[in-house]
């Protein structure tokens, strides 16, 4: 892999990540823009570090490049987790800890460079977030 497909894909990542966290920073959510993009710009990062070094150590070592991506998605629960507070009988921030791991996983996916996933992916969370919460106001009759 050159550099320039290094810089596109994580120019990507952030463009990507940067869609879900612009519409989360619109609701006012504490994980906005720029942390969608810090995740999803780390675990871009990450899984190009986990292809390089399975390049570098390809027929002398047994290099397994899925096992660091693995720990991305473990370690994203935890910043997630920060995000979720209850409230009596109300839980919030669910969606956010939600759309900070699929920021976690759309850098994974464009830093191995499945664009079409990740663009896809993208797309159905961004119908998710925007389309799903006006349905789900109608339904029950909330307001906004």
């Amino acid at each position: 892999m050159d550099d320039r497909q290094v810089i596109l894909r994580l120019i990507s990542s952030a463009l990507l990540s940067g869609l879900l966290g612009l519409e989360r920073q619109l609701h006012r959510r504490a994980a906005g823009l720029r942390t969608h993009i810090l995740v999803s710009l780390g675990s871009t990062l990450i899984m190009l570090t986990s292809i390089y070094i399975f390049d570098i150590y390809k027929g002398s070592a047994s290099v397994d490049p899925a096992r660091i991506a693995s720990g991305v998605i473990t370690g994203i629960g935890f910043l997630g987790a920060g995000t979720i507070i209850r409230y009596g009988e109300e839980v919030r921030g669910l969606t956010t800890a939600a759309s900070l791991w699929v920021a976690a996983a759309l850098g994974l996916a464009v830093g191995c460079g499945f664009y079409i996933a990740a663009l896809t992916t993208t797309a159905l969370v961004l119908f998710s977030l925007l389309l799903l919460r006006r349905i789900e106001n109608k339904v029950l009759g909330k307001p906004g």
